[in-house]
């Protein structure tokens, strides 16, 4: 199983860096719940791989691992979202102009 992602590693680290400058938290948040969500789903994946006597070990780490998959298309779903609503550059996952200037009034 994996996950089909929409944002590249890198494509998260520049969205995270974006948002951290002009002191904008929530893409950075949702951002950083993505990156979370992959490392729990590769924990989980190497957790099934491994051999076990257990079928409940299997069913555990497979349950984690499903539901984890979902929360990561919701996330990155919600991510899409909120750069199509703020208007980000989806080219250069620049933040836009506009709202730097918002930001930097506060």
């Amino acid at each position: 199983m994996n996950l089909n992602n929409k944002f590249t590693a890198l494509q998260l680290a520049i969205i995270n860096e974006q948002a951290t400058l002009y002191t904008c938290a929530c893409p950075v948040h949702v951002s950083m719940q993505i990156a979370n969500l992959r490392k729990l789903f590769d924990y989980q994946q190497t957790c099934i791989d491994m051999p076990s006597e257990s079928e409940v070990h299997l069913q555990v780490h497979q349950r984690i691992a499903d539901v984890t998959k979902q929360a990561h298309q919701l996330m990155e779903q919600c991510l899409d979202e909120i750069l199509d609503l703020e208007g980000w550059d989806r080219a250069t996952l620049e933040m836009p102009v506009g709202l730097r200037t918002r930001i930097e009034k506060i």
